[in-house]
């Protein structure tokens, strides 16, 4: 794929910034509703998937991280959750575990295990082979 497909310019990047910026207040103010759910679902909405700024990719990480961590009921959560947040959720799982955070990986680990019963096995594949569109 070439470096065309990622909108990388700083422009784009403050662009992007300011989007998460505004997205984290939204998920602060739906966490203190008590709507973790509508959290996550903002959080996971609109992710910069196509760039490759790390700054982006991290900034999005602890919006989606903060949202994730405040769900407590994870069969109600996939109860409320449609099925084309999956594959990112996935992704962001992904990341959860690559933190080695012992509270981060316990929290993906069960989600992991909700999400795959929902979706299935090509979930986790769709989410391992795609590399164009990282978390």
């Amino acid at each position: 794929m070439s470096s065309a497909a990622y909108l990388d310019t700083d422009e784009n990047l403050e662009a992007l910034i300011s989007r998460i910026e505004q997205k984290s207040r939204k998920i602060e103010t739906l966490l203190k509703q008590s709507k973790p759910v509508e959290a996550l679902k903002t959080a996971l909405e609109g992710s910069p998937l196509k760039t490759r700024d790390e700054r982006c990719k991290s900034a999005n990480w602890i919006v989606v991280h903060r949202a994730m961590m405040a769900i407590r009921d994870i069969d109600g959560m996939f109860n409320s959750l449609d099925t084309e947040y999956y594959d990112i959720l996935m992704k962001y799982l992904y990341r959860g575990l690559s933190t080695g955070d012992r509270p981060t990986c316990d929290q993906c680990l069960k989600i992991h295990e909700k999400l795959t019963e929902r979706a299935g096995l090509g979930c986790i594949l769709r989410s391992l082979a795609d590399t164009v569109n990282t978390v």
